[in-house]
């Protein structure tokens, strides 16, 4: 049975993954701060573990690894995935504490949990695995007012690029997923500020379909890699924003 190690796993996109996943009879590690809600993902199932964890603190990190190896025997696949917003302010509005807030998130985090997997994947025999890191659209375009939010995920291309390069000697395969648009709790909030604005709510899709396109780029073998994908609604203005 292959593993997955899902961070950000009790809401929006991780937790559909997750579900996808167990759906799909995957062992799956939940790892995020709110264990009560982990706990209703996992749903007392045999094949779901439930790994509290803040992704900016390293030791818990490599704790979580820990337990989640002992626990699967291995690690196939990190679906890289926790991040933050941040304010959504032109820059000369932003905070240093919320500007680092962000980056302990959506950079440091996304570090860290790498790190931890790409070592205990060199390590494993077979060797070898899959790390899928969540872009965003804003990995490629941003939204006005999102300094916090676009510099980090930009960053995490970079990230995506280095893991794929460091990762072929040892089997380790590296991709990234921008996702535009999926109706999660963190969507809900951007369509609520429209509507306050007298503005149309944005073009959305279903979160499930994200969720379906991770399984895909897991279920490649080893010597193929989907580099870069981006699954989006359809109508939202990814071609030309600006």
């Amino acid at each position: 049975m292959n593993s997955v190690l899902v961070t950000g796993a009790s809401s929006g996109i991780g937790r559909a993954v997750a579900e996808e996943m167990l759906a799909a009879g995957w062992r799956v590690g939940l790892l995020a701060r709110r264990r009560d809600v982990l706990e209703t993902v996992a749903a007392s199932r045999d094949t779901a573990l439930v790994l509290e964890a803040d992704v900016t603190d390293e030791a818990a990190v490599e704790a979580a690894f820990n337990r989640f190896s002992a626990w699967a025997g291995r690690i196939d696949l990190l679906f890289n995935n926790a991040g933050a917003f941040g304010p959504q302010a032109e820059i000369d509005k932003v905070s240093l504490a919320e500007w680092q807030a962000v980056v302990g998130v959506n950079l440091t985090g996304m570090f860290l949990c790498a790190r931890a997997a790409f070592a205990r994947m060199k390590a494993q025999e077979p060797k070898g695995g899959r790390i899928v890191n969540n872009g965003s659209i804003s990995a490629d375009r941003p939204r006005p007012g999102s300094v916090c939010y676009t510099a980090t995920k930009h960053g995490v291309t970079g990230l995506t690029k280095t893991l794929s390069l460091d990762g072929r000697p040892h089997d380790i395969a590296c991709g990234q997923i921008d996702i535009g648009n999926a109706r999660t709790d963190l969507l809900d909030g951007l369509v609520k500020r429209a509507e306050a604005a007298g503005e149309p709510p944005p073009p959305t899709m279903d979160v499930a379909d994200a969720a379906r396109t991770v399984r895909l780029m897991a279920e490649m073998p080893l010597d193929t890699n989907v580099q870069f994908v981006t699954v989006m609604a359809t109508k939202m203005p990814y071609i030309g924003r600006g």
